[in-house]
């Protein structure tokens, strides 16, 4: 059992992103007041270029860009491999159409990349790596999968990213069809996330007002 001398007053979610900062929130709801994002701590951090060629690459470059602060961070990259594109989008699934790309514009790309493809061979995972990595040099690394199949057009408004095309057979339903509710018992960021959870009393000075960095969801 790991034991801390020193415990923190929060772990720092490395991302400007606030759709995955509420997906987040959500799974890791037991203690909602153990984390905060790099919105509410350094707004003005710029993100720094994810030039890794694995998602674990990437993690350690978004831990590294806010261990400075002196907080545990927590750090993730994930991505969407479909099996009739060998694998891809992959590292590069945030930017797949570009840049400076959206969502609308990175599902409208492998739309068009799987035009014609039998439903049979649309098979696809979504894969998240998260890591926890502590000011003294400790880290934890966990990784998470979800099977599914890619959809013909896109299905439901919740969710981010390639929810909308993400078909989950078990659900019966894309991850943007099924809301935070049911996404957070397959997804695979949860599955990343979820061995996390033991860690967090014995590293994080816990408040007990219930209020949480991240607003409820």
């Amino acid at each position: 059992m790991e034991v801390w001398l020193l415990k923190y007053p929060f772990i720092l979610f490395a991302t400007h992103n606030d759709g995955k900062v509420r997906e987040v929130a959500d799974i890791l709801r037991t203690f909602p007041h153990a984390f905060r994002s790099l919105n509410q701590v350094a707004p003005h951090l710029k993100a720094p270029s994810e030039t890794g060629t694995t998602y674990r690459e990437n993690a350690w470059i978004k831990a590294k860009a806010a261990l400075p602060l002196g907080y545990p961070v927590l750090a993730d990259d994930s991505g969407l491999e479909v099996e009739a594109l060998g694998g891809a989008p992959g590292v590069h699934s945030a930017y797949f159409a570009g840049p400076e790309a959206d969502s609308r514009a990175n599902n409208l790309k492998l739309l068009e990349a799987m035009k014609g493809v039998p439903w049979e061979k649309r098979q696809a995972r979504y894969v998240a790596f998260v890591l926890l990595a502590l000011p003294d040099g400790r880290s934890y690394e966990f990784t998470g999968t979800c099977r599914g199949y890619i959809l013909e057009e896109p299905r439901g408004a919740e969710g981010f990213g390639y929810d909308p095309l993400f078909y989950v057979p078990l659900l019966g339903k894309t991850f943007a069809e099924a809301g935070p509710r049911l996404k957070r018992r397959l997804s695979h960021r949860a599955r990343a996330l979820r061995p996390l959870l033991p860690l967090i009393p014995d590293l994080v000075t816990l408040g007990e007002d219930g209020r949480g960095a991240f607003p409820p969801s």
